[in-house]
C-alpha cells in the first residue's frame, strides 16, 4: 500500500514555517452522521471495567483530542474509529472525523478528532505533523521512525498499536511455486519493489537477505507494475490488505498472492504506535493515565466486535468521495480484521498485556537500526535506549485479549 513510508525530517525547519492542517481547503462544511454508540462495553473480553467504563476525561485532557494517522480510514486504524460515538461529523475537505470519545458505551466528555494521513496530509510523516502543529496530541509513530528521528525530533510512544507490523513482501505463487519466504526471493534474485527510503530494506540488503541490485525503490502503491510484470516481480504491502484486494478487487489480477511479514525476518517494528512529543508525557500525565486504558480496551473490543469501527470507517471514506482517491470496501475491512486477529498483528504483548512494549525487543531494534540510519546520514541519538522512545507508564496491565 502507499502508506507506511519511513521519511526523514530534514526538511522540517522549512515545513514548520508553513501553516499545516490535515490537508484540503479551509472550507468548513461537515456532514452530521448518526453513528452508533461506540465500542462494546469494556471488560467483556478481558481487562477491567473499573479503568475503562464510566471514565471521564473532561478537564484533565484537551477538550478535543487530535490523533494523526498515517493513511486514510481503514481497518488497521479500527481501534481509533471504534472510540467515535454517535453524532460524529465528517469534514470531507480535510479528511477528518470528529465525535464524542467513547469509553465503551460512556461518553468521556471530550471529543476525538481523527486526522487522515497519506494524500490528505501531503504524505508527511506523523512526526513532522505533530512538530508542526502542537494541537495534534497523538500520532502513529513506528518504532523505527522514532529511532531515526530520536536526535532531532524525538517522540515517545505510550501504547504499542500493533504487536506485529503488518508490512510484508508479496509474490505470485504461480510464478514462484518454490518461494516460501523473503530469503527465497533473494536467492532467486527476484526484483522487489518498495517505497524508497524504507529502513527495513536497508536492513535486508545489509544482512544479505536481499541484494542491492535486486531491490527497486520506485514503488508508489500502484498495482499496475506488479500486474504488468505478470508476477515476475515482488513488492511490499500489508498482509491485512493487499492479499484480499489483489485476489478479489483488482480486475487485472484476481488471483492469490503469498507473502511474508518483515517482522519474521528480524525487523521487529511496533507499527502504528500511539506516540506524542516528549514534553506531553509530563504535561498530560493525568490525561494519559485514563486515556491509554481506554485505547487499550478499544483495541480489544474492535478485534472481537469491529462493527462500529468499520461502520465509521466506511462512512467516512464514502463521504470523502473522490477528494483523495481512496476507495475502501466492506470486504477489505472484514478481511483486515480477520487477518489482524489470525496473524497476531494486534495481540497481547510478551507480558500478556494489550498495548505494552517489550523493552528488550525495542533495544534490539535500536541496535539493528543505528547502522542503517547512520549510513543514511540520519544517525539516532547517541546512547539511545528503549525508554527514550517508548513507555509502559500509562498501560493498564489488567487489559488483554
Amino acid at each position: 500500500m502507499q502508506h507506511r513510508l519511513s521519511t526523514s525530517l530534514v526538511t522540517l525547519a522549512v515545513v514548520t514555517g508553513l501553516a499545516l492542517t490535515a490537508c484540503g481547503s479551509d472550507k468548513k462544511t461537515a456532514t452530521t452522521t448518526p453513528g452508533t454508540t461506540g465500542a462494546t462495553t469494556a471488560g467483556t473480553t478481558g481487562g477491567t471495567t473499573a479503568m475503562t467504563t464510566g471514565v471521564s476525561l473532561k478537564t484533565i485532557c484537551p477538550d478535543e483530542i487530535k490523533v494523526q494517522t498515517d493513511w486514510l480510514p481503514e481497518a488497521e486504524h479500527g481501534f481509533l474509529y471504534n472510540m467515535i460515538g454517535a453524532g460524529y461529523t465528517v469534514n470531507k475537505d480535510k479528511a477528518t472525523v470528529t465525535g464524542p470519545l467513547m469509553s465503551g458505551s460512556t461518553d468521556t466528555g471530550v471529543k476525538l478528532t481523527i486526522l487522515s494521513g497519506g494524500k490528505a496530509s501531503g504524505f508527511q510523516s506523523d512526526t513532522t505533523l505533530m512538530y508542526a502543529d502542537k494541537s495534534i496530541l497523538l500520532g502513529f509513530v513506528y518504532t523505527d521512525e522514532a529511532i531515526q528521528n530520536s536526535a532531532k525530533f524525538p517522540t515517545v510512544a505510550i501504547q504499542s498499536g500493533y504487536e506485529k507490523n503488518p508490512q510484508m513482501i508479496m509474490w505470485d505463487p504461480g510464478t514462484y511455486p518454490d518461494v516460501k519466504g523473503i530469503a527465497d526471493l533473494g536467492t532467486k534474485k527476484v526484483k522487489v519493489r518498495y517505497f524508497g527510503g524504507a529502513a527495513y530494506m536497508d536492513f535486508l540488503t545489509a544482512t544479505g537477505v536481499l541484494s542491492k541490485d535486486q531491490v527497486d525503490g520506485s514503488y508508489s502503491g500502484d498495482p499496475s507494475l506488479f500486474v504488468a510484470d505478470e508476477g515476475k516481480s515482488a513488492q511490499q504491502g500489508f498482509g491485512s490488505a493487499e492479499p484480499y484486494s489483489y485476489e478479489k478487487e483488482i480486475p487485472t489480477w484476481m488471483k492469490p498472492v503469498k507473502y511474508q511479514y518483515i517482522n519474521d525476518v528480524g525487523w521487529k517494528n511496533y507499527a502504528e504506535s500511539i506516540a506524542t512529543l516528549p514534553e506531553n508525557i509530563t504535561k498530560y500525565s493525568d490525561c494519559f493515565k485514563k486515556l491509554v486504558p481506554v485505547i487499550q480496551q478499544s483495541a480489544v473490543d474492535y478485534i472481537n466486535k469491529p462493527d462500529n469501527g468499520n461502520k465509521v470507517i466506511l462512512d467516512a471514506v464514502a463521504q470523502f468521495g473522490t477528494n483523495f482517491g481512496w476507495v475502501y470496501s466492506a470486504g477489505t475491512a472484514a478481511y483486515a480484521v480477520e487477518t489482524i486477529k489470525k496473524d497476531g498483528l494486534v495481540a497481547n504483548g510478551a507480558d500478556g498485556v494489550m498495548g505494552s512494549f517489550d523493552m528488550a525487543r525495542v533495544d534490539d531494534l535500536i541496535k539493528k537500526a543505528i547502522p542503517v540510519y547512520t549510513a543514511q546520514d540520519s544517525p539516532p541519538k547517541a546512547g539511545l535506549k528503549a525508554s527514550d522512545i517508548v513507555t509502559n507508564e500509562f498501560i493498564d496491565k489488567s487489559i488483554h485479549l
